[in-house]
């Protein structure tokens, strides 16, 4: 399934709305983790697209049955601009370019390749079980990790 996205902010929004409605008959609950990691994912894709390209973009979700349970589910943008994705070093204060370092680290698998004149960006999730995140486990005691160490790290930006 697809979804055609103008070159506008406003599409954020929409996009996220259509992937929410596509969740229902998929196994995966509006309220579970791996829905509001999509979301999250699908804003952070598109913004890219629409931000940095100022092209229009299309949106594909792939969401096997809940009888697939194994299958992981897939996200990708296309979009008309052949540029790479380049990496990005942003400072704490910065109020962007932590996108594709947002999907590294929340999806499973991600990556870029050409599409025609322009490129696609697609990450994909695990259906599986997945761990609490931003906690490590020492001895039956559960520490939560503080994420402000991590501010400054490089973070990349699709174009």
């Amino acid at each position: 399934m697809q979804l055609e996205i103008r070159p506008d902010p406003a599409e954020v929004g929409r996009a996220r709305r259509w992937a929410r409605s596509r969740l229902a008959g998929s196994g995966i609950g509006v309220d579970e983790p791996l829905a509001e990691t999509l979301i999250l994912l699908v804003s952070e894709l598109v913004t890219n697209a629409v931000v940095h390209t100022g092209r229009p973009a299309v949106l594909r979700l792939s969401l096997p049955g809940a009888e697939a349970e194994s299958a992981p589910v897939r996200l990708e943008v296309a979009d008309r601009s052949g540029r790479a994705p380049v990496p990005r070093c942003v400072d704490g204060d910065a109020t962007g370019g932590r996108g594709l370092a947002l999907v590294d680290g929340l999806a499973d698998r991600w990556g870029w390749s050409r599409e025609g004149a322009g490129k696609s960006i697609w990450c994909e999730l695990d259906r599986s079980e997945r761990p609490q995140e931003n906690t490590e486990v020492y001895d039956t005691k559960v520490y939560d990790i503080d994420a402000s160490a991590y501010e400054g790290l490089a973070a990349f930006e699709a174009v």
